[in-house]
């Protein structure tokens, strides 16, 4: 829901709201906050709030210590486990240099760049997400095994599926906090689960992807459980997958979807160090149904894209991401990628293209490809190129 400053501070008075988030995040996409009392948001507002940059993954290259945070105030959510007398509420920021300019290395403000450069251009982009995770069993002390926390498989229900009530928990949290999901069920392996989320604009959906791993997080551990997101939980069952929705169209209402896929496909060697920022991230490639080849289809296997047609609604389905990839990074990329082949006009390649290259088999290969490519330095600040190349 949108909000006006003048309606969040109606809001923190008439709520009782106690503390307020100010969530933004590091370079890799992992959400860091700073929580203000009541007193300090008109102050959040107008000057921004500072914070020590040289702390910050992918900030500590700045020349100053400090940047400032201002909330956005369309993204306030609360958060629906904390108390209802004194709520806490949460806002996400956008981050400032001391001289009121945006900070540039903040990937919210990339994805900002890329979606006014789509609309520049005519396009309108929406992106949709499907993720997998695991829950693990903790130990005496609260500490994650890889004990899976069921045995089921993919679909299965009750009472083999055992993850089937935190799903449900999850679902409805994050309804609250103002997220649409849309699907849930039981994936491949043992104790591995999937939420889905509906088409969104491009920066309401990366804001919605980061709330979500976190509110997966938190109604875990209060359910005595760990969520692992990461690539390959456990090395011989099915990896965890991003599988990400695009969705386009141009100005005259025409779906462009199939020349941004193409584009997509052109630049995704170029992109993958970012949609897949580990070394685990490689050994998932080729594995269960998680593609290794820069190809497409229509039939639902191990494509690296799937496009379907359904009732003439074209949908794009790209396969290779992963959960620790920065949402507003890989938005910004995937954008900027349909643009290139929609204004090239490209078109797909043969479907399961046999001349189609490898995906990148190493984080050093992924690194090297990124370095080298005009692509990713006309997006990406080098400091932010150059710590995920591990340089």
């Amino acid at each position: 829901m949108n909000r006006t400053v003048e309606e969040i501070l109606e809001y923190i008075e008439e709520e009782d709201a106690k503390f307020i988030r100010l969530a933004f995040r590091d370079a890799f996409g992992v959400q860091k906050n700073i929580s203000i009392m009541p007193g300090e948001i008109s102050k959040a507002f107008s000057e921004g709030i500072p914070i020590n940059a040289k702390s910050i993954v992918g900030f500590c290259g700045y020349k100053v210590s400090n940047l400032y945070l201002r909330p956005d105030p369309s993204t306030l959510a609360v958060l629906p486990w904390r108390p209802d007398s004194g709520r806490v509420i949460r806002m996400f920021c956008d981050i400032y240099t001391p001289d009121g300019n945006i900070f540039e290395a903040d990937t919210r403000a990339i994805l900002k760049k890329a979606i006014k450069q789509a609309d520049e251009a005519g396009v309108e982009f929406k992106f949709g997400s499907e993720s997998e995770f695991y829950l693990f069993k903790k130990d005496d002390d609260g500490l994650p095994t890889k004990i899976p926390y069921d045995n089921a498989g993919y679909m299965d229900i009750a009472p083999l599926d055992r993850g089937e009530n935190i799903r449900r928990e999850i679902c409805l949290t994050i309804e609250k906090m103002g997220l649409e999901p849309i699907r849930s069920h039981h994936e491949r392996g043992p104790g591995q689960n999937e939420i889905d989320f509906h088409y969104g604009k491009p920066l309401k959906a990366a804001d919605q992807m980061t709330t979500f791993k976190m509110a997966v997080q938190t109604i875990a551990d209060r359910n005595g459980l760990y969520a692992d997101f990461s690539p390959v939980p456990l090395s011989d069952n099915p990896g965890n997958g991003y599988h990400i929705n695009v969705f386009a169209v141009d100005k005259e209402g025409n779906d462009v979807c199939e020349k941004a896929a193409a584009g997509i496909l052109e630049k995704i060697r170029d992109i993958t160090l970012f949609l897949n920022p580990s070394e685990d991230s490689y050994g998932r490639f080729g594995t269960s149904t998680a593609p290794d080849r820069v190809n497409w289809s229509g039939a639902g296997d191990k494509e690296l894209i799937y496009i379907s047609n359904y009732k003439d609604k074209v949908r794009v389905e790209l396969r290779s991401p992963d959960a620790l990839s920065n949402p507003y990074l890989t938005y910004a990329l995937l954008i900027h990628a349909g643009l290139y082949g929609i204004k090239n006009d490209l078109e797909l390649p043969e479907e399961m293209d046999p001349n189609g290259k490898l995906l990148p088999r190493s984080l050093k290969e992924a690194s090297e490809i990124a370095m080298e490519s005009e692509f990713i330095k006309s997006i990406v600040p080098k400091e932010i190129i150059d710590i995920y190349s591990r340089v």
